[in-house]
């Protein structure tokens, strides 16, 4: 009796462990995410500044490219260099008009570097959040880090706004390139070698929602 009983509390033991383990490395089990399935029905869309744009790359080694490839979707790059989260505001009509089904969403380097504060920075960022939302879209909110030299500063603001709005986060896009100077074309820009392996980060996290992301009527098939 004392055997089976011992036996039962870890088979108990170890039930609950791998439901834990499943649940912490399903991409879609930790929280829901808003427009999954997406209702726009157009090409997914990348909207930031110079880190979405290339900058540091040569044209067609930007992560929105080669993450387009790599899942077969067509990415149309709407970066802009330069550009801080108040300018992303006042664009965001031109991504809400293009109705896409995805939208990949970095801003904030420029407004650490410009001195925009983080209040109004995550205010801005929610606000384009809620309009492509309304539109259908499926957001994937991509960190960038804070400016201060140990650890991220802006992480745990990242992750209170993905939770806060049910996006898909990246945290901090340039983990493991910024401190790396062959994926670095200068200070703050990946190459194309760096931006590779952005898109590796996003293509682990997007590829196992494919099938759910093609489940609105007309989309195409998941490769």
């Amino acid at each position: 009796m004392t055997i089976s009983l011992s036996r039962r509390k870890f088979f108990v033991l170890l039930t609950l462990l791998l439901v834990g383990l499943l649940f912490w490395m399903w991409p879609d089990a930790r929280w829901r995410y808003r427009n999954l399935p997406p209702r726009a029905p157009e090409p997914w869309v990348a909207f930031g500044d110079s880190l979405t744009e290339g900058y540091g790359a040569n044209s067609g080694e930007d992560f929105p490219t080669q993450l387009g490839q790599r899942l077969g979707r067509p990415i149309r790059n709407l970066g802009i260099a330069g550009e801080t989260s108040v300018d992303g505001l006042r664009r965001r009509e031109q991504v809400e008009g293009l109705l896409p089904e995805v939208v990949l969403l970095c801003f904030g380097g420029n407004d650490i570097l410009q001195g925009v504060s983080r209040d109004r920075m995550f205010a801005n960022l929610g606000a384009m959040i809620d309009r492509l939302q309304a539109r259908g879209s499926f957001v994937v909110l991509i960190g960038v880090p804070g400016s201060d030299l140990l650890g991220d500063s802006n992480a745990k603001g990242f992750q209170a706004l993905a939770r806060q709005k049910e996006v898909m986060h990246l945290p901090n896009l340039l983990d493991g390139i910024l401190s790396q100077p062959s994926l670095m074309s200068d200070y703050v820009h990946p190459n194309a070698a760096g931006c590779a392996k952005i898109a590796d980060r996003l293509e682990k996290v997007l590829r196992p929602l494919l099938a759910r992301l093609d489940a609105r009527p007309g989309a195409p098939a998941a490769r």
